[in-house]
């Protein structure tokens, strides 16, 4: 890739980052939001075994796109890697430990027969759904106001936060945000997945809750941001320049997260499709359209996902304790060279998981019945 130039890579390097993680959110999304439904739409050990193999078959392949999201940041973004991921260490521990209890929940529900066994691992699925659900929206709005670092003249960071300080009443409007968007969109996927029965017209009921709440939430959350501070590039930027924070002047504005659909109109879009995939997902709901409220919930993560990529660009994790330090897309990438190969490699890998995606879902489609999973005892 050695035709294209820095520029160039690094918006490359930061579409294909945000394609990563709208793929983790629409894909391994619904499998966090049926988790988190599933003490309150299954009743019974049968109706908790529909909803469980509605996701069993494909959500080892979804967490793949979590994989390559952390990856493509420590490739593209190295110091965007180590300030987040050690700042954010305890959150981060938080979501590890929870997405481990997910494989080993599915592992050994079935082990024995015993109803305070399954019930166990039932409420393990349902943290492994919840916790990354509601830490990841917190960290988003972290990202957001910022995160309390500084980068000193040798590129050394330092991090003075602690885990309390993360949730603020911002940071919970964005958790819950991410709670109610990933529960409707589990609930859409359920609603297209199990037959129609007591686990489809439960999760349909949460799923007009949950849309209600998204739109609720995301309205709220443009408020903090229009009403709070944001940040700017004072003074030219090079885009071909090094990747060194400390050659950038940032101030702290009020509202200007904001700013960039006033430069750039077309980037509207983001909350649009935020806000319209919400409405429609409701809609679908409603009026018993199961497709149509999957697409909607589907396009609602990936508009209010592509509203905080939209809204900051260029910052990438601005900081709260000395502007100076934070980092965007311009002073904080990889080398032209490490871009270019790791560019070359996603173009030849990428579509073979997107293709293979795609094969998954067509083997695995279907509903799940309630005469599959009481007449076949190797399902879950």
């Amino acid at each position: 890739m050695a035709f294209l130039d820095y520029e160039l890579l690094r918006l490359i390097w930061w579409t294909l980052l945000g394609v990563l993680l709208i793929g983790f959110a629409v894909t391994d999304g619904f499998d966090l939001g049926v988790a988190a439904l599933l003490p309150f739409i299954a009743r019974d050990d049968v109706e908790r075994r529909i909803v469980i193999n509605a996701i069993a078959p494909t959500w080892e392949g979804n967490q793949v796109w979590f994989i390559l999201g952390g990856g493509a940041i420590f490739a593209a973004w190295p110091l965007v890697y180590a300030i987040s991921f050690s700042g954010f260490y305890l959150a981060m521990f938080l979501v590890l430990a929870a997405l481990i209890l997910r494989p080993v929940a599915f592992k050994y529900r079935s082990k024995s027969n015993s109803p305070k066994w399954r019930g166990r691992w039932d409420w393990a699925l349902f943290v492994s759904g919840l916790v990354p659900a509601l830490v990841f929206g917190v960290a988003v709005g972290n990202v957001l106001q910022g995160a309390p670092f500084r980068v000193d003249d040798d590129l050394r960071a330092t991090y003075v936060g602690g885990l309390l300080g993360l949730f603020t009443p911002f940071t919970l409007v964005c958790g819950l945000l991410s709670v109610a968007m990933l529960v409707l969109h589990g609930s859409a996927w359920l609603a297209v997945k199990v037959e129609r029965g007591s686990v489809h017209y439960r999760a349909r009921a949460f799923g007009t809750v949950a849309a209600v709440v998204s739109l609720l939430l995301f309205a709220v959350g443009w408020g903090f941001v229009a009403a709070g501070n944001g940040y700017a590039v004072q003074g030219s930027v090079d885009p071909l320049g090094p990747s060194n924070p400390t050659r950038m002047t940032t101030v702290i504005q009020q509202g200007a997260w904001l700013a960039n659909y006033g430069r750039h109109p077309w980037m509207i879009l983001a909350p649009v499709l935020g806000f319209g995939g919400t409405a429609l997902a409701l809609a679908g709901i409603l009026v018993r359209r199961e497709a149509a409220a999957l697409v909607g919930s589907s396009v609602a993560a990936c508009g209010i996902i592509a509203t905080v990529g939209v809204s900051m660009f260029p910052f990438i994790l601005p900081s709260s304790i000395d502007a100076h330090s934070s980092l965007t897309v311009w002073n904080a990438s990889s080398s032209q060279a490490t871009l270019g190969l790791m560019l070359g490699v996603t173009v030849v890998l990428l579509p073979i998981v997107l293709l293979y995606t795609a094969w998954v879902y067509r083997v695995m489609f279907g509903r799940v019945t309630t005469a599959q999973v009481v007449a076949n005892v190797d399902l879950y």
